[in-house]
């Protein structure tokens, strides 16, 4: 039987880099559902080519416009509105596989519907795990869901493990997740301050969303990276280090207890770590490159500079800091990011947002491991008011 797909942010480059894959095998994957945040037009051409049973938009006027298109193009999908349609869709029955891609802490209740429901779960919404952490892990067990890492870094160290999980701890001394540097990994950090974001956004390895490339920038997607793999693998903070990799070849990699080191290395394409997700435990086609190790000049390794990328080193102090703290900077760095790119903040101005309102919330917390996703939510936009209010005093 094929695999019954969701795709949740399927016009964005997770999304549309999935549906390629889908397309290459036809006989394994079915796509049965779409989503998308606005983008109407996008989410109405991969209906005309995939047919879909159901498409949501969580933006509910958009919904309307899609609805209305494709009724007169006579399409026999079925429009959906509003965020708690990719909660339904992500646990509907006739679901095998959902792909969580939707951009921030909005895909978190998408993403512990499809834990609940025991789904297949492939996970490039690294928010999930940021703001959910040890309730979205437990929600994925109790389920009985498969979570399948995405993102090529969390995806290169699940393929150096063996399937068996539980031999993971005796294995692992620690774990380092590369990242390329961005777009400003040799600037002079006084040169930062007059960044744009088509600036930001121009990374010089991989194709990405405006938001994860402006993270990508500022490392901040590393820091969250951190924090994700801390769940994802279950190790103290201590043990996820990073180091700057500007050719993107080597994906991340595992120190194991004997100080054997297993890498995966690939040409930089999110084809491969989708496939891999899609078709686990086995392996088929990306479409991606083959990697020419003759054309490679060097591998070259860099310490990351806390002068330049000061929001990569939060990651730890959240992670340290009391239950919920990893969620504030996560609702801090969307609310910046989001103002950068409006152009209602400076680059620089991001780690200051994100680092300020940790410091003015994170001393309230008292939240338990085991607070309800609710709550989690409800300090998600408690800590973006904050940073609201922080960027306001900026301008």
């Amino acid at each position: 039987m094929r695999q019954r797909l969701c795709i949740l942010g399927s016009t964005g480059s997770i999304g549309t880099n999935t549906l390629d894959v889908a397309a290459r095998h036809p006989d394994r994957f079915e796509v049965v559902a779409l989503s998308a945040h606005s983008r109407v037009d996008d989410l109405l051409a991969q209906c005309r080519q995939w047919r879909p049973r159901w498409a949501a938009m969580s933006d509910v006027d958009a919904a309307q416009r899609l609805a209305v298109a494709v009724r007169a193009e006579g399409l026999p999908t079925e429009v959906l509105a509003g965020p708690q349609a990719l909660v339904a869709l992500a646990g509907h029955d006739d679901v095998d596989s959902v792909m969580a891609a939707v951009v921030g802490a909005a895909g978190l209740p998408a993403c512990m519907a499809a834990a609940r429901a025991g789904k297949r779960l492939l996970l490039a919404n690294k928010e999930a795990l940021v703001v959910g952490g040890a309730q979205f892990i437990a929600a994925v067990r109790e389920g009985g869901a498969q979570l399948l890492p995405i993102d090529s870094e969390h995806s290169a160290i699940f393929q150096c493990l063996p399937e068996d999980r539980s031999t993971w701890a005796q294995r692992i001394d620690h774990i380092v997740l590369t990242a390329s540097g961005g777009p400003f990994r040799q600037a002079d950090p006084l040169s930062l301050r007059d960044v744009t974001p088509e600036q930001a956004c121009a990374h010089p390895n991989w194709v990405m969303g405006r938001k994860i490339s402006v993270d990508s920038a500022t490392m901040m997607n590393k820091a969250l990276e951190v924090i994700e793999a801390r769940w994802l693998f279950d190790l103290a903070p201590s043990q996820v280090k990073v180091v700057i990799h500007p050719q993107s070849i080597i994906h991340s990699m595992v120190i194991c207890r004997d100080q054997s080191v297993l890498a995966q290395l690939g040409t930089p394409d999110m084809r491969v770590p989708i496939a891999y997700g899609l078709s686990f435990p086995e392996r088929i086609a990306s479409g991606a490159s083959a990697l020419d190790f003759l054309g490679l000049k060097s591998l070259t390794f860099e310490a990351p500079e806390r002068a330049r990328f000061p929001g990569l080193f939060l990651a730890w102090e959240a992670l340290e800091g009391p239950h919920g703290s990893t969620a504030v900077l996560n609702a801090a760095n969307e609310e910046a990011v989001a103002a950068f790119l409006s152009r209602r903040l400076r680059f620089t101005d991001i780690h200051d947002v994100v680092a300020r309102t940790l410091e003015l919330e994170v001393p309230r917390l008292s939240l338990s491991l085991d607070v309800p996703v609710e709550a989690l939510l409800a300090l998600d936009e408690q800590a973006r008011r904050r940073a609201r209010e922080i960027i306001a005093r900026l301008n």
